[in-house]
């Protein structure tokens, strides 16, 4: 007993505080601030979501790149009213929300350098591309594409998601 008293103990230690609503907290042992992943989707049908501008449907080997947005990278930290989180894994965990258990449809547009289809996708007539940016979890990936750019303002000026935090570009970012 005294053993396992000792191993429970040494656990709690590591992990002393509360995870903020990300998921996330500050490890003072440690001196690092992580996240741990929650399993959010556990989908049989062969269909998955990568992070938050990226999905695959296994049954069909394809890989799809949402067009004309671009997401925060899963690790990539942004610091909101709570403290520091992994804004790519909240922008994956808005779209798995967003779809629920629904198979998206994609219209491609072509292949991108990674052999990726490059599409806009919708899950019961709405554009996941245009939730996500007006939503404030994407962003018009102007490079591309100027399609999302009055669905960004529009996140911008309601400080709707990310913009109600301190956050880099994900193409600053890379």
């Amino acid at each position: 007993i005294l053993i396992l008293s000792i191993f429970f103990s040494s656990i709690s230690i590591a992990h002393q505080g509360g995870l903020n609503t990300e998921g996330c907290h500050n490890d003072k042992e440690k001196g690092d601030y992580h996240c741990h992943k929650k399993n959010i989707q556990n989908r049989k049908d062969g269909f998955r979501v990568v992070d938050g501008d990226t999905i695959h449907f296994d049954f069909d080997n394809r890989k799809v790149r949402f067009s004309g947005i671009d997401t925060p990278e899963i690790g990539q930290v942004c610091t909101g009213n709570e403290g520091p989180f992994d804004c790519g894994s909240k922008a994956k965990e808005v779209l798995i929300n967003f779809i629920g258990s629904e198979v998206p449809i994609c219209n491609s547009e072509g292949l991108d350098y990674f052999s990726r289809e490059i599409s806009e996708c919708f899950v019961n007539g709405e554009s996941i591309s245009k939730f996500l940016v007006r939503n404030g979890y994407a962003f018009a990936y102007r490079k591309y594409s100027k399609k999302f750019i009055e669905d960004e303002n529009y996140a911008r000026q309601n400080n709707l998601g990310l913009w109600k935090t301190k956050f880099e570009f994900p193409w600053d970012y890379r």
